[in-house]
């Protein structure tokens, strides 16, 4: 697998249909709120995080990555147990990071999509992991071996989803 880099007149920028921009975000927090009551297996998937992964990638723009990761982030703190403030702050750094990186990387291809979610997984519980240690003073345990398979387990999900979520694009 390879990523390849591309130059600024190869990008393509996508934009959605605001109700697409609302309703994607929306499901996907409810699903990841309410089926790992029923379906354990489920809580493993972050899959807010992966749709902020695609629209951010999609869309290419820092500002609408930070507004997309804050708005989804603090949307998925409502509805957990967390403190308000854990999710949108670490949704809000991968939101840029992911706008960032999708304007220069070839995004996509599936090794590259691959790839690129399992880093953003890795990322995020990374940064959530300290931002709840050190601001909220949460005792979280982070470990290595069930990280490394959330992470693949997420970037694998992300294929067929992405893929999904492409019939929702439309050239900006």
């Amino acid at each position: 697998m390879q990523i390849a880099s591309t130059s600024n007149e190869q990008v393509q920028v996508y934009r959605f249909l605001p109700v697409v921009s609302v309703a994607l975000p929306l499901l996907a927090i409810m699903l990841q709120a309410y089926v790992p009551l029923y379906l354990h297996f489920f809580s493993v998937l972050d899959l807010p995080l992966l749709v902020l992964v695609f629209f951010c990638v999609a869309r290419r723009g820092k500002i609408s990555g930070l507004l997309t990761g804050a708005a989804i982030g603090i949307l998925q703190d409502s509805l957990t147990h967390a403190p308000i403030g854990l999710y949108g702050m670490a949704k809000t750094v991968i939101g840029y990071v992911a706008s960032s990186l999708g304007a220069k990387l070839d995004v996509e291809n599936p090794g590259s999509r691959f790839l690129l979610t399992g880093a953003f997984y890795v990322l995020h519980q990374a940064i959530f992991y300290v931002i709840a240690r050190g601001l909220a003073n949460q005792a979280l345990q982070l470990s290595g071996q069930r990280l490394l398979i959330s992470a693949a387990v997420n970037a694998l999900a992300a294929l067929p989803l992405f893929s999904l979520l492409d019939r929702f694009k439309q050239r900006a």
